[in-house]
């Protein structure tokens, strides 16, 4: 019988958005300047909540917890990324590839469950007004948003656990500008169809929850929004739940688009647009989008610049 070659792979090789040197640089100065852009556009978010007394309340605690994932997210990639892009840097360690992964997948899944907990609140905002205080307690609110980084490292580590107790032998170059799940189980040399439904199946309890409790709430709140007699209260409440609907939206579809299938349906070319707008764009917007109808936040940003 023929023997297999089993030896363990020490590092990866991640594929580069481009060949072409003139490509890669203007690709390079592209994503840097989106990159500071959002860094610049969190943080003076994050520091407009933390400074203004008028923003210390629930809704903004969970803003505030959003820009801090919104800096990380781009963060555990982009880096890299530019590396990849400016001296064609293409290698990474085994440990570094683990690390990126678990902590791709911590700020995913904690954004997933904290918008679910946003939508909540919003719920709470709209249908009971008068009782929002008495239900969303700063207490319940510093409960809620820990949880939900909880869940993300338990979440992270069921999945890091179960793709990197894989063998990986002989190829090692991962057909992504990151280590991502669906490149990086393409690699094993053992079979991943058990792992890849425990993943799946994981992914679709915990993500179907949270998709679930942000579905209800809106289906709640749009019933009470509808339920308005004055046309002020109406464009108020939509203009409130608006900028989070968007957000949800935003991040939901392109989660979905990446995660929510098997490997074998892996597309790397469309792949990596479809991550670059959860990783890249979303984060950069998310300031944006919140901060354009709200008019606390644009004073409290004006105090800080």
């Amino acid at each position: 019988m023929q023997r297999v070659n089993l030896s363990t792979v020490s590092d990866f090789v991640l594929v580069g958005l481009s060949d072409a040197p003139q490509v890669r640089f203007l690709l390079f100065v592209l994503f840097l300047i989106i990159y500071l852009a959002t860094m610049a556009g969190n943080i003076m978010f994050l520091t407009a909540i933390s400074t203004d007394t008028h923003l210390h309340n629930p809704m903004y605690v969970f803003l505030g917890n959003l820009s801090l994932l919104d800096i990380l997210c781009p963060t555990i990639t982009v880096p890299k990324m530019l590396d990849v892009l400016l001296l064609e840097n293409k290698m990474i360690s085994f440990t570094g590839c683990m690390l990126q992964l678990f902590f791709l997948i911590d700020v995913v899944g904690t954004e997933i469950f904290l918008l679910a907990v946003m939508a909540y609140d919003r719920y709470v905002a709209i249908c009971h007004p008068l009782r929002y205080m008495n239900i969303v307690s700063m207490k319940l609110c510093a409960h809620l948003a820990i949880g939900t980084w909880l869940v993300g490292v338990v979440n992270s580590l069921l999945h890091t656990s179960l793709i990197f107790t894989l063998s990986f032998c002989g190829f090692n170059k991962v057909e992504q500008y990151y280590c991502d799940i669906p490149p990086v189980l393409a690699l094993s040399c053992l079979p991943t169809y058990s792992r890849e439904l425990v993943i799946l199946l994981v992914a679709g309890v915990l993500g179907g929850s949270a998709f679930v409790i942000t579905l209800i709430s809106y289906i709640c709140i749009l019933m009470a929004i509808l339920s308005m007699r004055s046309s002020e209260s109406r464009h108020k409440a939509f203009s409130t739940c608006g900028s989070h609907l968007t957000v949800v939206c935003l991040f939901y579809g392109t989660t979905i688009c990446i995660y929510a299938r098997p490997s074998s349906t892996y597309s790397p070319h469309q792949d990596r647009i479809v991550s670059m707008l959860y990783e890249i764009l979303t984060p950069l917007l998310n300031p944006i989008i919140y901060s354009l109808r709200n008019k606390e936040v644009k004073c409290a940003l004006r105090r800080v610049v």
